[in-house]
């Protein structure tokens, strides 16, 4: 299978050094309008150069699209339209409605169409997740430095829509209410967010996400009948606690760390993304999926008296 990988920033390079490793997979290029780099990267895993999406039609069967959002829209059309298979990263779009016009095109083309929520592929997830059940609340923490990138959105779409597609993956209820408050402190976007959403079956999830933060934080915790689990998705650990019936006397609480098995995440997104061209199923997080993500993420933010 013939990949590309269009723009080779902070997270399209590791996206090309994984396609370059991956079996059954030839890098067949590289696309950025920066010309030095998409060469550089092109140097390093032995692939052609390219600064036009326009020069990839007709040479590659899939493509991953890894460039602002403000050009996801427009650089995943021309490629569903060229009937290549596209993995789109998060946020799938800036607007819900370009986000309609890609899942009809692609479902129009016959076309697998994902979108790049790595955190569903992080192993400490899918640790976690056979233990999920029926959560009552969920706690959210995810805070990260002051970056250099990803400043054309607020910390919403950038960080908190990671969390956001995991909770609606987890909770298997419609969303019946939200409450959020967010501040700009170092951008004119939102920069800090909380948000308190409720789902119609009683699940309560609080989600903070800043990226003014001085030390990273990526943790997740579960409360529900029997136990409370903690993720915590930068050291891939998991935590599991519950009580355990003795056969005298009071129960006693115990658990620890569960066994995490698996590669980085991002090698698992983009192995589900081939697995579903190869094998004609849906990917595992779909262009609905995205659309649902950014939808609850618009919410959220225009709750805050912004618009993304």
């Amino acid at each position: 299978m013939r990949a590309v990988v269009i723009g080779v920033g902070h997270l399209g390079k590791h996206h090309a050094r994984i396609l370059a490793s991956l079996p059954g997979v030839t890098l067949a290029g590289v696309v950025d309008t920066n010309q030095e780099r998409a060469s550089q990267i092109a140097a390093e895993r032995g692939t052609t150069a390219y600064t036009d999406i326009s020069q990839v039609a007709g040479r590659v069967d899939a493509a991953v699209v890894s460039v602002p959002t403000e050009s996801h829209a427009a650089i995943a059309m021309a490629l569903i339209e060229a009937g290549i298979h596209t993995l789109v990263e998060k946020p799938v779009t800036q607007t819900l409605a370009e986000a309609d016009a890609l899942i009809a095109a692609a479902r129009a083309k016959g076309v697998v169409f994902a979108v790049g929520h790595s955190e569903r592929f992080n192993p400490a997830v899918a640790a976690a997740r056979p233990h999920i059940k029926d959560p009552r609340f969920i706690e959210v923490h995810r805070l990260g430095q002051f970056p250099d990138r990803s400043l054309d959105i607020d910390v919403v779409l950038d960080l908190m829509i990671h969390d956001i597609d995991l909770i609606l993956s987890l909770v298997p209820s419609e969303v019946e209410g939200v409450e959020a408050v967010g501040v700009p402190v170092l951008t004119p976007r939102i920069d800090i967010a909380n948000a308190r959403i409720r789902f119609a079956n009683g699940c309560i999830a609080n989600l903070t996400a800043s990226r003014i933060s001085r030390e990273p934080v990526r943790k997740i915790r579960f409360f529900q009948q029997d136990a409370y689990l903690s993720i915590d998705t930068a050291a891939r650990e998991v935590e599991m606690w519950r009580l355990v019936p003795q056969a005298t006397g009071l129960p006693k609480i115990g658990g620890g760390k569960l066994e995490v098995a698996g590669d980085e995440a991002l090698k698992g997104e983009l192995e589900d993304f081939l697995g579903a061209i190869r094998d004609g199923r849906a990917p595992a997080v779909t262009g609905e999926q995205g659309r649902a993500a950014l939808a609850l993420a618009t919410r959220i933010v225009e709750l805050m008296g912004h618009r993304p």
